[in-house]
């Protein structure tokens, strides 16, 4: 090794060393990034004194761990992953949250009342938070409680109150059903506590939930009651056009309705006495018997003797006392109501039915005349709506059904005079387009089946253009060459057995085309018209005198084509 080393220049020892330093690295980094490759999320997303309960027992058991995503996320190599995941359990971590009922796992009996009851409220609060993140879209909550004060003085008593702050995840948002259900958890959760004492808010601080009714004696009614107002009043309306729209038509009549509901609400007791139904209500009866009897006869020994001479006489008194007393009762009847909120007090309905129109003329003489509904239409409608709406005249409701002709009816164009009416029949057959139409608005894929018809069929009509096109240019060059070789031929000597036939056959083409202009100008004596000639056919003809008078055995040559075609 020290023979090769001192064999080598400097640059390549510097070199050498420098390929082994980082080649070293590169090992190096490579078992350091397959070891860190090995770590697997323990818990993510935990909260900071979770994390830090959770890293403490890993010093402790001198586990290896990375922390990641500023402390919510620790990591410990896959294969000890679900063993530490055990371990983590056993000890009860994390505890996501505050803690909740297990606060009391622990006896302490020196603990005051104050004590505990302040450890009651906090593990309602960690319970209530575990049951609110529970949502699938909700990452964090935070829950405050107020508990109720109970007093013999109503004046001192205070209802229990609460607040909830979530943290929603990436994406997610509560619906107001959402919204409600959170509300009537927490409510139902605390004792004395009611859906409108909670209030829920995000991290933003916006208010999420909010009072159903007025609160206090302000005359401004919350958005909750406009609401419930609004789903009323449309309700409602929904039931009356879906009944009248059968009947009128769907653009024959207008609907308004207008409904004062009652948000007030409370409770009322009443008493009433029957005096004359009357009941027994108690009964008692006592009987007393007092008396005995006196002894008389001689007295002394003779008489007290087992075997007296005399025996002697008694005599009996006594007294006897019955007592009754019976209690009658008035019967008495206790009602108590509790008077609910949103009743309706009044609602107001408005119809307006539309007028027909008819015409007495035709054209610009045209009358117009418009006729209403007939009363008895017009009762049957207001019978309908007040039996849909519950219509009650002693609640102080209105229903007015009116008529009036809309402006739509008023447009009206008068019908045509009968000599501008078309020649075409009563009832036109419709054309294809009318009766496609509706197909392709049934059906939108039919549009797309036509497009791709339509191209095909261009597309075949493009290639038989071409193969004409071609064609047409494979028959011209034919015509082309047989030119060339009557122009060659043209040198043949006369006398010859091609220059006789071509002799005849020009003399066989002039008879023909005498013969043919003979008979196209008797037809035209006989239709008397006047012989047309365009420009274009004069100089056509023109040019083909000069061209036959140039050369005329070309010319035959190309008739000769033209006869062998037919």
């Amino acid at each position: 090794m020290r023979s090769i080393l001192n064999s080598l220049s400097r640059v390549q020892q510097v070199s050498l060393v420098v390929a082994a330093v980082l080649v070293a690295g590169a090992i190096f980094g490579t078992m350091r990034w397959n070891r860190e490759r090995d770590f697997k999320p323990l818990y993510t997303g935990v909260a900071a004194e979770d994390a830090g309960a959770v890293v403490a027992k890993l010093k402790e058991g001198a586990a290896e761990y990375r922390v990641t995503d500023g402390g919510a996320t620790i990591l410990v190599p896959s294969g000890k992953v679900a063993e530490t995941r055990l371990q983590m359990a056993a000890l009860g971590l994390p505890k996501t949250g505050r803690i909740g009922y297990e606060l009391f796992d622990k006896t302490n009996f020196g603990a005051t009342d104050f004590t505990e009851q302040v450890n009651y409220h906090r593990a309602l609060e960690g319970e209530l938070e575990r049951s609110v993140m529970a949502l699938s879209s909700v990452e964090q909550a935070r829950v405050h409680l107020t508990l109720p004060k109970a007093s013999l003085f109503l004046e001192s008593r205070q209802a229990a109150k609460a607040s909830v702050m979530v943290k929603l995840r990436p994406g997610a948002q509560l619906s107001p059903q959402n919204i409600l259900a959170v509300t009537n958890l927490v409510a139902s959760a605390v004792e004395g506590l009611t859906p409108d004492g909670v209030s829920l808010l995000d991290m933003q601080g916006n208010l999420l939930s909010r009072p159903r009714l007025g609160t206090g004696d302000s005359l401004e009614v919350s958005d909750a009651a406009l609401d419930y107002r609004q789903r009323v009043e449309k309700d409602l309306l929904a039931k009356i056009n879906l009944s009248l729209e059968p009947v009128l038509g769907p653009d024959k009549f207008r609907t308004s309705v207008s409904v004062d509901c009652d948000f007030t609400s409370g409770e009322q007791s009443e008493e009433t006495y029957d005096p004359n139904r009357s009941v027994m209500s108690t009964s008692q009866k006592t009987e007393d018997i007092a008396g005995g009897s006196l002894a008389n006869g001689v007295p002394g020994t003779a008489s007290n003797l087992p075997r007296p001479t005399s025996r002697p006489g008694s005599s009996g008194t006594g007294t006897t006392r019955r007592t009754e007393s019976i209690n009658y009762q008035t019967s008495r009847l206790v009602r108590h109501t509790k008077l609910p909120q949103g009743a309706v007090k009044r609602m107001s309905i408005a119809v307006l039915v539309d007028q027909t129109v008819r015409w007495e003329g035709l054209g610009l003489k045209a009358k117009r005349i418009i006729d209403p509904p007939a009363p008895e239409k017009l009762k049957t409608i207001h019978d309908i709506v007040a039996g849909i709406a519950g219509f009650q005249q002693e609640r102080g409701d209105q229903l007015i059904v009116e008529t009036l002709p809309f402006e739509s009816t008023l447009s009206i164009t008068p019908p045509p005079a009968p000599e501008a009416l078309p020649s075409a029949p009563e009832t036109p057959r419709p054309t294809n387009y009318q009766n496609w139409l509706p197909l392709f608005m049934r059906k939108p894929h039919m549009l797309i089946y036509l497009g791709v018809g339509v191209g095909l069929l261009f597309a075949l009509a493009t290639i038989a253009a071409i193969r004409m096109r071609r064609k047409k240019a494979q028959r011209a060059a034919a015509l082309e060459k047989a030119l060339h070789a009557s122009r060659s031929a043209a040198t043949v000597p006369e006398g010859t057995p091609a220059e006789n036939l071509r002799k005849q056959l020009e003399e066989k083409i002039a008879e023909h085309s005498t013969l043919r202009e003979k008979q196209e100008a008797d037809a035209l004596s006989a239709l008397k018209l006047p012989q047309v000639k365009t420009q274009k056919t004069e100089v056509l003809t023109k040019h083909l005198s000069s061209e036959t008078k140039k050369d005329p055995q070309a010319m035959a040559h190309i008739l000769r084509a033209w006869l062998n075609e037919k």
